[in-house]
């Protein structure tokens, strides 16, 4: 039999389950307190099976050892591994850089002869992201969840930032009008199917998804609606009309398919009760958002676009299906042809927008990236290489852990054991305290952010601020 849980459920089973790293106390392995005791008797869990272990993190002793045999469902604790690999391989500080090249000669009036291709690097925000001082944007309620939590918080960074510094770097290098075509070179990695939703590409726009923002109107109108980012590979229609107070919130969005071919439209539907107070924020604007499901032909007309607000005339039509046909040999682009790159934030601040928000595209690429590092272009040759470099490096066996991704996806399983394992080793390694600050931190930020009840429950006061945890949630119909 599936199991089913709530996510608050599992959010505290696994708070206790992947990040109790903790001082010595008055425990045993045989022995579980009677506080903790108290909450895993409730009759609300009868039939659950609970997972404790407590580490001493100085002396390596085990204090508690609940069901260490059990594979749990963990869900996204998941990326305390795919995370803290790619790290300690790569190191906090590498950038994932994105080019531009042109094929072709550029005359004396600074016209291209041929065709300009950007080289998709892997860079999860292409710029979207970056705050003044150089971190990474985020919010504790992310849009990338907008859909399932009914509602988020956006950052405040313009999200085709980096895409508008490529066209002003390639204005810049004398380019006036481009007589060819623009191509996203897409080919890094082998596309990764996404949960039986999208292909995830090395390129990315806005985390791959068009923000809806919505603001309320008078009954019987159509609600205030409009959309980020702005481009003609998409356009939004607004049918999603006012009721009166009291009626039934209903909001479609629907995939769409059609990215890529022009007049490309998706349309946002449904009623919205007058009054209607929107969850997580208690205020509006509600978000919803279009799934970004041809990536590599949405940032090649995003591209054009900024190249023409730029002052770059390109003769390329605005919106077509990516042009890989014009693509040269994979990796034989000449240096002397570049005439753009993007540097991306540091994988530190990359592996915080993961951690924080439980970003599951970014984890699914960064195990992707891991592989690549292994000579691995595709998920399944990555989960194999992950699978030897975790009992090599790590001591975690392949009989601890079931992954099927990068992310927690689908019934990823691991004992109690192979995850304080994975997170007391990082201890060892010299990107421990970016591993570490890239964890949701309790009633402060990302995923533990909104717990909020601390004044009323004064057990739980001393945690606020001070346990760093990854949760997880896996939910199945039984």
């Amino acid at each position: 039999m599936r199991h089913s849980f709530s996510a608050t459920a599992v959010s505290l089973l696994l708070l206790s389950l992947a990040t109790v790293l903790v001082k010595a106390q008055d425990a045993a392995p045989a022995n579980v307190s009677s506080d903790i005791k108290a909450i895993v008797d409730k009759p609300l869990y009868k039939g659950a099976i609970w997972g404790l272990r407590v580490v001493d993190v100085d002396t390596g002793q085990t204090l508690v050892d609940l069901e260490p045999h059990h594979q749990f469902f963990i869900g996204s604790v998941r990326k305390v591994f795919t995370t803290g690999e790619l790290i300690d391989q790569i190191g906090p500080n590498h950038t994932f850089n994105t080019p531009v090249y042109r094929r072709g000669p550029i005359n004396k009036r600074g016209v291209l002869w041929g065709d300009l291709i950007l080289v998709a690097s892997g860079d999860l925000t292409m710029g979207g992201r970056t705050n003044p001082d150089g971190t990474i944007a985020f919010t504790n309620y992310d849009h990338n969840e907008a859909d399932s939590l009914e509602n988020a918080e956006l950052t405040k960074p313009d999200p085709l930032a980096g895409y508008a510094a490529l066209a002003h770097q390639i204005a810049a290098s004398g380019i006036k009008e481009i007589t060819g075509d623009v191509a996203i070179d897409d080919r890094l990695f082998q596309p990764y199917f996404f949960r039986k939703d999208f292909d995830v590409r090395p390129i990315f726009v806005n985390d791959d998804v068009v923000d809806v923002i919505i603001n309320p109107r008078d009954v019987g109108d159509h609600a205030l609606v409009t959309h980020r980012p702005a481009s003609a590979a998409l356009a939004v229609d607004n049918d999603l009309i006012m009721k009166p107070a009291g009626s039934d919130l209903s909001i479609s969005v629907p995939k769409p398919t059609c990215i890529g071919k022009p007049g490309c439209t998706a349309t946002i539907a449904g009623d919205l009760p007058l009054g209607f107070v929107p969850p997580l924020t208690s205020q509006y604007p509600l978000i919803r958002t279009f799934r970004i499901t041809d990536p590599s032909s949405y940032a090649r007309t995003v591209l054009i676009e900024k190249l023409r607000a730029a002052g770059v005339k390109v003769d390329a039509p605005t919106v077509e299906p990516n042009p890989t046909r014009l693509l040269p040999a994979k990796n034989c682009y000449e240096r002397k042809m570049r005439v753009a790159e993007l540097h991306g934030l540091p994988y530190a601040q990359d592996m915080k927008f993961i951690n924080k928000v439980s970003y599951n595209i970014g984890a699914d690429t960064s195990l992707l990236l891991y592989g690549l590092t292994q000579g691995a272009n595709n998920m399944t040759a990555a989960l194999a290489a992950e699978k030897k470099n975790l009992q090599t490096h790590y001591g975690v066996a392949p009989s601890e852990y079931s992954f099927v991704d990068g992310s927690g996806g689908e019934e990823t399983t691991a004992i109690n054991w192979a995850v304080t394992q994975m997170l007391t080793d990082m201890r060892s390694h010299s990107a421990f305290p970016e591993y570490f600050a890239s964890l949701p931190i309790m009633a402060v930020d990302g995923s533990l952010g909104f717990v909020t009840d601390f004044e009323k429950d004064k057990t739980l006061a001393p945690a606020k601020g001070h346990v760093h945890a990854k949760p997880g949630s896996f939910v199945a119909e039984t």
